[in-house]
């Protein structure tokens, strides 16, 4: 899922963004700056499936995929207060905190099968 929000934000914003969010994207910065938010997200989660895969890399994917989930909630949670209400990024919000949730309660179950410490 990260992967594909990272080619929608990065792979054309002049084109996508404004038919998903309704912002154009026609400053040079801007289209850097979403190529760059599809970079972060295209290599986390490349990250994150090789530690799917990968016992040696399980927990820090996974702990990585929780702060980075956390991250994504508190700012959007932040938005929430001081910007309003918008229902799609407030699902977006609830479902990274699950996520988030889920993320912790592996590494709390799992940590000890893996035999890591």
């Amino acid at each position: 899922m990260v992967i594909m929000a990272g080619l929608v934000y990065g792979l054309n914003p002049s084109y996508v963004m404004p038919l998903t969010l309704n912002i154009e994207v026609e400053a040079l910065a801007l289209k850097h700056i979403f190529r760059a938010i599809m970079g972060i997200y295209m290599g986390l989660g490349i990250f994150w499936l090789l530690g799917a895969f990968r016992p040696t890399l399980w927990k820090s994917a996974t702990l990585s995929n929780v702060l980075f989930m956390g991250g994504i909630a508190s700012g959007r949670f932040i938005s929430l207060g001081l910007d309003g209400f918008h229902l799609n990024f407030f699902i977006a919000m609830i479902l990274e905190l699950i996520f988030m949730i889920w993320g912790f309660y592996n590494l709390k179950v799992y940590n000890s099968s893996f035999g890591l410490k």
